[in-house]
């Protein structure tokens, strides 16, 4: 891992850096060291994109001691395209300007390329973070691509919880996944968004086998998050990044 750029930000510190050709952000609060929140991003969008609501999602959560990181995603940012994807996604806009619902084969060839090259580099870049000395080791999954944060759950045991937002397509694979998560869950629900389908969501919440899992359903489309809505997400990682939160309502 190869630091690059270094801001401040009242008490919140922002580096850039790369990984085996990768580039990312990390975050980290003045009280270290801190727990640590991975920050996923929506499909096709890239940090640059992204980078004033993941500032203000690390900020919020440095706040409550916790640091943050987030890295850009497969054929994002100038990263190279995955191979079928831009044939899907087209695939995708064409049953959806005709209203039709996407096929199944559509979603595994938009959604399971990113999964399946996401999820190790997402890993490789923890094995870095925690080496160093201001971030802990809890450590909690935050937004993104839903089937994403799915997978790493599934598979990661240091990942202690997750707080997913169900707003992108889901494959059926990612139902399978689903039932080998146990950890802690917070899924976030935007009733009315139009791209997305209500039902498989219900269905992939249903199929979760954690204990403690909590679905925050609002109306509204996929853009209309209320504000209030980040606010629990802080707390529930509060609660299951920091001891001495663990067992408060």
């Amino acid at each position: 891992m190869h630091f690059t750029s270094e801001q401040r930000f009242d008490a919140l510190v922002e580096r850039t850096f790369t990984l085996g050709g990768i580039s990312g952000v990390l975050w980290t609060p003045a009280s270290t060291p801190a727990p640590l929140i991975l920050m996923g991003l929506p499909g096709g969008f890239s940090i640059q994109d992204m980078l004033p609501r993941l500032r203000a999602r690390a900020r919020s959560s440095a706040d409550h001691g916790l640091a943050a990181v987030a890295i850009e995603q497969p054929g994002a940012g100038g990263r190279p395209g995955l191979p079928g994807v831009t044939q899907a996604r087209e695939d995708l806009r064409r049953a959806l300007t005709a209203g039709e619902q996407p096929g199944k084969d559509v979603i595994d060839r938009l959604i399971l390329p990113l999964v399946e090259e996401s999820v190790p580099q997402w890993q490789a870049t923890l094995d870095e973070i925690l080496t160093l000395p201001d971030v802990g080791d809890r450590v909690a999954f935050s937004g993104g691509v839903i089937a994403i944060g799915t997978r790493l759950a599934a598979i990661d045991s240091r990942i202690v919880a997750a707080g997913l937002f169900a707003g992108s397509y889901v494959p059926r694979s990612t139902i399978d996944d689903a039932r080998r998560v146990t950890i802690p869950l917070h899924v976030l629900l935007q009733w009315d968004d139009e791209g997305n389908d209500r039902q498989m969501a219900l269905e992939l919440f249903d199929s979760y086998g954690s204990s403690e899992k909590t679905l925050y359903a609002n109306m509204g489309g996929h853009t209309g998050v209320p504000a209030f809505a980040g606010e629990d997400a802080v707390r529930f990682f509060v609660r299951h990044l920091i001891p001495a939160h663990e067992g408060a309502a």
